[in-house]
């Protein structure tokens, strides 16, 4: 274990804990995080793993003094992952002291909150919605994004579907913001990729039968199906791809759809699914070691991709609050805005015009590695060539 907790003292960031020793015998103000996250509904797995990074986070913080003399405190309640109920337990956390959020699953959950921080005097930092108009058209100062949005996530498919033979591709996506925006953003790169989008199939979420669904792909006459589902609903779709012959019968492509946690759970179901994959604790950065290497020390299997995109955005966090030498959310969130944050990933920078976190994204394939499936990386597309586009209409910055 002192391994392990000594090598992630780079991770966050010299200057966070540089600040910490010096600041911790101070009486500081704690930093108190909200984290209002899916944890009964369907991405409660998701919930499970949000909730993991953000308490090794805090305690790896802690156990050096906290951040900048900041003690790191949380608390969570339960959004089942429906946006009404997002809002109201967020603005619950805001009114019990936890101003800085994090930790919503959902694109429509971030949706609800985004145009409440100024009245709340809050923030919210994405580590999971990928939703575009988060930090594009419904863009707000408060909010920040750290994890790859939808557009990202096109242009990392297009390289690959330009080097496909498959030419007519459908896609089965959840009927939610990310999924309606996930889909029409991949059929205009199935277009650009000079094929043919023949089909698109939005599901409610949390739904058991997929048969209707995979029953009209089939018909489609598609040659690869798009996969736009996450935690339970990629697991139920997956499984049942497998069993009506889907899978063997057509490519199988998805994002979001071969986690590490969805690969566990299928097992064989999952061998040869195509996917991004924004984070992998495979990636070879000094910090990811570390950082990996702590996290096995405790808990005895590698991180996720949304633990470490989790991790990751309490790495932007933290260094904001050591920048501003303050946990209030205006000072933070003006740390953060144009900021530069040493990470998991690398030297990363916040766009200011948007606040979207510019950053390298990958695609690969469910293999086994050492005897274990696993989501491989096969292509790296630079932080440059999948940034977004700005089309922010923020007031103010």
């Amino acid at each position: 274990m002192r391994k392990g907790v000594t090598a992630l003292t780079a991770t966050l960031g010299t200057a966070v804990f540089g600040a910490a020793l010096v600041g911790s015998a101070l009486a500081a103000d704690p930093l108190k995080l909200g984290v209002p996250t899916d944890l009964s509904g369907t991405y409660a797995t998701l919930g499970e793993e949000v909730m993991r990074a953000v308490r090794f986070a805090t305690d790896e913080a802690n156990a050096k003094g906290g951040v900048a003399g900041h003690k790191v405190e949380f608390k969570s309640y339960d959004t089942e992952a429906k946006p009404e109920l997002a809002r109201r337990q967020a603005e619950k956390l805001v009114s019990e002291g936890y101003p800085i959020l994090t930790g919503l699953i959902a694109s429509g959950e971030g949706l609800a909150i985004a145009p409440l921080m100024e009245r709340w005097g809050s923030i919210y930092v994405s580590t999971i919605n990928k939703a575009d108009e988060l930090t594009g058209a419904n863009c707000v100062p408060g909010v920040f994004r750290v994890n790859t949005q939808s557009a990202m996530d096109a242009a990392t498919v297009k390289p690959w579907l330009s080097q496909r033979k498959e030419k007519k591709w459908a896609v089965v996506a959840a009927d939610i913001a990310w999924g309606r925006g996930s889909g029409k953003l991949f059929g205009e790169a199935v277009k650009a990729a000079n094929g043919t989008l023949v089909g698109e199939f939005y599901t409610p979420a949390n739904i058991n039968d997929f048969a209707p669904y995979i029953e009209q792909v089939k018909k489609s006459g598609a040659e690869g199906v798009w996969v736009v589902l996450a935690g339970r609903d990629a697991v139920n779709f997956a499984q049942q791809a497998k069993q009506f012959g889907l899978t063997d019968a057509i490519t199988v492509a998805g994002v979001s759809f071969t986690t590490d946690g969805t690969v566990k759970t299928l097992g064989e179901a999952a061998k040869g699914v195509y996917g991004i994959i924004n984070y992998s604790s495979t990636l070879d950065t000094p910090e990811n070691k570390a950082f990996v290497d702590a996290w096995v020390a405790k808990y005895k299997v590698p991180p996720t991709n949304f633990e470490g995109e989790t991790y990751l955005g309490m790495q932007v966090i933290f260094q904001a609050v050591a920048a501003a030498k303050s946990v209030k959310p205006a000072d933070v969130a003006k740390a953060m805005s144009g900021g530069s944050f040493d990470t998991i990933m690398g030297k990363l920078t916040v766009r200011k015009d948007d606040h979207q976190l510019l950053k390298p994204n990958y695609f690969g394939v469910v293999e086994s590695v050492d005897g274990q499936l696993r989501p491989v990386i096969k292509t790296t597309v630079s932080a440059q060539d999948v940034a977004p586009a700005v089309t922010c209409k923020m007031a103010t910055n």
